[in-house]
């Protein structure tokens, strides 16, 4: 396991890496490409629901993360040698580590993917959106260090937000497999507050990235073929699915994931990452037929603002600190 400390925030704003030869990522480029991360993410909950259909999750999720693992085996596999040429390649505790995140990878795809079989899109989206307090709390608990009160703000809107995306309804209304997604958030909030930390320690995010794939997916198809039936037409039949979400939604998403939480603070990532369960309400409505109704719209706009909040929230504090430090 990872260890379970929360870099301090200002280590993820403007890292230079010794191993680096090319500019690095600025905090908002890397917040872009967690936005792309969200799109990805967000979409591919129609095809997890379709292939619910036809293959167990278990089987599923290993699938699609074995597919994820090898569209990016080979840049992991350039950036061991480039690492080893410096003597730098990961030891066996490091690899131990990346263990650990392919671990809190299968709890959270597994038990999520679990719930899809009884909730539906736009719940699977909002639901998996409550990992985003957990981070600034989890780190908080870690690390002691308070995260700003503007981070707390939109945290606390984004799951407002979420809970209006639903149509306000009440707890009694939940299923089961509304239940399987809210246990997915602690594991998918640990991970979301140590990943960046690790690929920062290994300076390898792409390795980082496969070895988490590879393991996540060997637990997964391990006790996939020991619990679930699995048939060539129900692999068939979830094809189309497995390509999607193992190239996009693993290979690509969970990659840029790594590689942008190298240079955003654990905190903002979930904030922005929140924004998942907008593009998967939209998805449901268009391809699943969800609706969403004015108050799942005023809930869409609230987790929106509530990622330009964290987005401008620099911003606007730098502009202050320089127009207090101009000479009168």
């Amino acid at each position: 396991m990872t260890q379970p400390v929360q870099a301090d925030a200002s280590t993820f704003d403007d890292v230079v890496l010794p191993s680096q030869t090319h500019v690095p990522l600025t905090r908002a480029r890397s917040n872009a490409l967690l936005l792309l991360v969200a799109v990805i993410w967000g979409s591919a909950f129609v095809a997890q629901s379709f292939a619910m259909r036809s293959l167990g999750s278990l089987m599923f999720t290993g699938l699609r993360f074995a597919l994820g693992a090898a569209v990016v085996a080979p840049f992991a596999w350039r950036e061991w040698r480039m690492l080893r040429a410096r003597n730098r390649q990961p030891r066996p505790r490091d690899l131990v580590h990346i263990a650990g995140l392919g671990t809190l990878l299968f709890l959270g795809a597994a038990m999520q993917q679990v719930g899809m079989q009884t909730t539906t899109v736009t719940n699977a989206g909002f639901l998996t959106a409550l990992y985003i307090p957990l981070v600034p709390v989890l780190g908080w608990i870690a690390s002691r260090h308070l995260p700003h009160w503007t981070t707390w703000l939109a945290a606390a809107g984004c799951v407002a937000g979420s809970w209006l995306l639903t149509g306000g309804g009440s707890l009694a209304n939940f299923r089961t497999g509304d239940w399987w997604i809210i246990a997915s958030s602690l594991p998918w909030a640990v991970h979301v507050m140590l990943v960046g930390r690790a690929a920062n320690k290994l300076h390898g995010a792409m390795l980082v990235a496969c070895g988490q794939f590879i393991a996540c997916s060997a637990l997964a198809l391990v006790l996939g073929l020991a619990t679930e039936p699995v048939t060539a037409h129900g692999v068939g039949q979830a094809f189309g699915a497995i390509v999607y979400t193992g190239v996009l939604s693993v290979g690509i998403g969970f990659t840029l994931q790594v590689v942008a939480q190298r240079h955003s603070r654990p905190a903002d990532s979930a904030i922005v990452l929140s924004s998942e369960s907008v593009f998967s309400a939209a998805a449901g409505a268009l391809f699943m037929g969800d609706r969403i109704g004015a108050t799942g719209l005023f809930g869409c706009a609230l987790i929106l603002a509530c990622v330009l909040m964290v987005q401008l929230q620099p911003i606007v504090w730098r502009w202050f600190a320089d127009s207090n430090r101009k000479p009168a």
